[in-house]
């Protein structure tokens, strides 16, 4: 009878626990995330990044999340913590969503833990120079291996959004959208938006 335990080297990496504790032990003025067992850090964000990630998360949320001038449909989660993975990978990505029937409840209850451990549908990651290696590298490669079926990078200093879709285990970049272009990007095509909006001081 099988345990679902793999004996011996076939066991899969697990995060060390140095690592483990040294992840807890940052502060929370800083973003904390493990990444293929390697502690990463960065300082918050700054400001462009913030304000194009709350902008782009108020026009999705209203029009997918809340369905507001929307089809609804989905839940969208601003900078959770995912545990992907059997180390697992703890990733932060500045916004997330899921269709709504692979997370009915993004609430749970009081024993529920923080972190949500479902890799989700869609990701953005506004990338900045601090983050955007890690972001293009490694973050995109477990977003693959989890099955995420979209990931966007926003770039408020370029003032570009680069659309990928997950296409047979592969990253395919469907547009970049430029400046203040109206578009309707992949998964949330049903409505468009205005890049300009994300913009904006």
């Amino acid at each position: 009878m099988s345990t679902g335990v793999l004996p011996g080297n076939l066991e899969p990496a697990r995060n060390a626990p140095e690592v483990e504790a040294a992840f807890e032990a940052v502060p929370p003025e800083s973003v904390a995330e493990i990444l293929d067992g390697e502690l990463f850090t960065f300082p918050r964000p700054g400001r462009p990044h913030t304000r194009s990630a709350s902008r782009l998360g108020m026009k999705l949320g209203s029009a997918f999340d809340l369905g507001d001038d929307g089809p609804g449909g989905w839940v969208l989660l601003d900078e959770p913590e995912l545990h992907l993975g059997p180390r697992p990978d703890k990733v932060v990505p500045d916004l997330a969503g899921w269709k709504r029937e692979r997370m009915p409840d993004a609430l749970g209850d009081e024993d529920t833990p923080a972190h949500y451990d479902v890799p989700p549908d869609w990701v953005c990651e506004v990338i900045s120079p601090r983050t955007e290696r890690v972001d293009r590298g490694k973050k995109m490669r477990i977003y693959r291996r989890e099955g995420v079926g979209h990931v966007w990078l926003l770039s408020p200093l370029l003032r570009t959004l680069e659309v990928y879709r997950l296409e047979g285990g592969r990253w395919v970049l469907l547009e970049t959208y430029e400046d203040d272009a109206k578009v309707r990007a992949e998964p949330f095509d049903a409505v468009e938006l205005d890049l300009a909006a994300i913009w904006t001081r």
